[in-house]
């Protein structure tokens, strides 16, 4: 599957051609990346996606009624796109790096629109991912800095998302790393939340049997609560600490003899990094109550 708009999709055959499809019936749930099982419709001269095979991974979002549902499948990697403008929400950027860490697909920081500089406040929070383990590669779709080093860091093979806020140029991203393909691209973002380019997510061909999928921009993202990991939610830090928690069930809310408030009063564990895993957790409550 290598685009889908809604009920409209394009899939791509062995052989490399492009045909429209439709998924059979209402109950098929089909995303970019899937791999699927099609079958002509003569009568109506359509295409029909009539089965999803196994995912070996995917990332899953919550919907408003607590229940889980796919985004991208068959995922290696996940680029999770900031800029500088529009102002970059962390607490987004830390649920994206949640869903991948608890999927286990690897996930590095791409901060993008590098010619208008990274201010102090930023520096010291892409400071605090690179502790945690997490990797930055800075870049610009627009002069075409570092493009190449962001198309160097993934493996033969891979298939990688890239995610993020609005307006953060992730299709600017892919028409710089593909100039040949025809990808839609907004104005310049004007205001400061951003704006919506994609609609839809695609799947375009790197060299060497790699893949990038651009998927639509988003003001919020909230993982699925049935896909992370429930003691750390996700959060590499908090995974590493939790050992050292007096208790097994420790939440790292308000219980004694928690390692990693300790560590959050001692300063190794950013402190905004803590606050975004305490919303999570809050969140991962209140969905998980909705359900019952």
């Amino acid at each position: 599957m290598v685009a889908t708009y809604g009920r409209h999709m394009m899939v791509r055959e062995a052989a490399g051609r492009r045909l429209r499809a439709r998924p059979f019936g209402r109950s098929l749930t089909v995303v970019c990346g899937d791999e699927v099982r099609c079958r002509p419709d003569p009568l109506h001269d359509e295409l029909h996606v009539v089965e999803v095979l196994p995912r070996r991974s995917a990332l899953y979002r919550t919907n408003l009624r607590g229940h889980s549902e796919p985004l991208v499948a068959n995922l290696s990697h996940l680029l999770v796109v900031l800029a500088p403008l529009p102002a970059p929400d962390l607490f987004v950027v830390d649920r994206y790096l949640a869903a991948a860490a608890s999927a286990h697909l690897a996930a590095t920081l791409v901060v993008n629109k590098d010619e208008l500089g990274v201010d102090d406040a930023l520096a010291v929070e892409l400071a605090a991912y690179a502790r945690a383990g997490y990797s930055t590669l800075r870049c610009s779709a627009r002069t075409g800095a570092g493009t190449a080093a962001l198309l160097a860091a993934l493996p033969a093979g891979a298939i990688a998302a890239l995610v993020g806020q609005s307006g953060v140029g992730k299709s600017s991203l892919v028409a710089q790393l593909l100039p040949g393909e025809q990808v839609a691209i907004g104005e310049l973002v004007r205001a400061e939340d951003g704006r919506h380019t994609t609609t839809a997510a695609r799947l375009f061909d790197l060299p060497e049997r790699r893949a990038l999928i651009d998927s639509p921009g988003v003001r919020d993202f909230a993982p699925a609560i049935d896909s992370l990991e429930p003691r750390s939610l996700g959060f590499v830090e908090v995974e590493s600490l939790a050992a050292g928690c007096r208790f097994l069930d420790c939440r790292h809310m308000r219980e004694p003899g928690c390692a990693v408030r300790a560590a959050v009063d001692a300063g190794t564990f950013h402190p905004r990094r803590y606050e975004s895993y305490r919303r999570l957790r809050r969140l991962h409550e209140e969905l998980s109550a909705r359900r019952r």
